[in-house]
């Protein structure tokens, strides 16, 4: 066995709190983020919404002259201002309970880009902090810890169709900087590292292009990410996950777990010899996710690794090289779903 099952007060506290915070991210104006306003001009009242901005400052959006309709919008707001505090207490109950959660500086880069629009806009949450997510979702606590200091983004860029919004943009490299942490950008424009704490960096990543490992543009959150091979199979399919901090919860869109487990053992075949530590990493966080898939939804695995080795001779050698490892590391592992 490679994980223990949480608490069933645990699995029940990650339940509620999941509920609230799916159900908050198609919330109505009654809890927006900012407030309303009345001016009076040339002695007619008009209303205007106004909320701060990535940059520190103040946006405000006119909404129309005074009207029913509008002081009833204003009135519903009022009332449900406590929701972002219920939803905080919801979270430290859980974490309280034994759920994982991210550790403060994370969990604000992961909110702020939430907040900015990063995963509306098509963005995935990938690595580490995923497969920690997933002890969560799945109600078990790995056996072995992971812990990272690097926090994975991607998007899909033109070679994935997600059944995601596609019309919505945001600014993620404004977004970083208003974190006001210290952040600067390396030379590929694609990895950002804390000045004062080198191991803390933020990595964005997309699917290979027609230009090689030349970065690319994607415009919709308006920053650079770096082709890697073989990423698609990660992003394909995404749910969405709730990650918990004790800012509150956190909605992002994941791979599923055993498209997780199974493309770790593609990467494992494809790193280099000089990266056998990062690829020791990889046959853990993928041992664990397969136990348990292979205990309780081996046709989910079954199929994801049927999708992986079918796409070709190059995936199937990379894959088959990762689980040949993988039986040689964890022999007592039941890789039957992978045959």
């Amino acid at each position: 066995m490679y994980f223990d099952d949480l608490s069933t007060t645990a699995t029940a506290s990650y339940a509620t709190v999941c509920s609230a915070a799916l159900a908050e991210t198609v919330r109505g104006v009654a809890s927006l983020p900012g407030s309303f306003s009345r001016k009076k001009v040339k002695g007619k009242t008009y209303w205007y919404y106004q909320l701060a901005n990535l940059v520190g400052g103040q946006s405000q959006i006119f909404l129309g002259p005074d009207t029913a309709e509008l002081a009833q919008l204003v009135a519903q707001h009022k009332q449900a201002a406590p929701q972002g505090e219920h939803l905080r207490q919801l979270a430290r109950l859980a974490i309280a309970a034994g759920c994982a959660y991210l550790v403060p500086s994370h969990s604000r880069i992961v909110a702020r880009l939430a907040d900015a629009g990063f995963f509306k806009a098509g963005g995935i949450l990938i690595g580490t902090h995923v497969y920690m997510a997933y002890q969560n979702l799945l109600g078990v606590r790995w056996r072995s810890g992971a812990q990272t200091q690097d926090l994975d983004f991607a998007h899909p860029g033109r070679n994935v169709s997600l059944a995601l919004p596609t019309d919505v943009t945001m600014d993620t490299k404004g977004a970083i900087e208003s974190l006001e942490m210290g952040f600067v950008p390396l030379r590929s424009l694609t990895t950002y590292v804390k000045s004062d704490e080198a191991d803390l960096q933020i990595d964005f990543v997309t699917t290979r292009h027609r230009a090689g490992d030349a970065p690319l543009r994607i415009e919709a959150l308006n920053i650079d990410m770096q082709p890697l091979k073989f990423m698609e199979f990660a992003m394909e399919s995404p749910i969405q996950m709730v990650l918990l901090s004790n800012m509150g919860p956190i909605v992002v869109n994941a791979p599923p777990p055993e498209r997780y487990a199974v493309h770790k053992l593609l990467v494992h075949g494809e790193r280099p010899q000089s990266m056998r530590s990062k690829a020791g990493k990889d046959l853990e966080q993928a041992a664990t996710l397969i136990d348990y898939l292979g205990k309780y939804d081996q046709d989910a695995l079954r199929d994801a690794w049927q999708d992986l080795v079918g796409r070709g001779k190059g995936w199937q050698e990379r894959a088959m090289q990762g689980r040949d490892a993988l039986a040689t590391r964890h022999p007592a592992l039941d890789l039957s779903c992978l045959n």
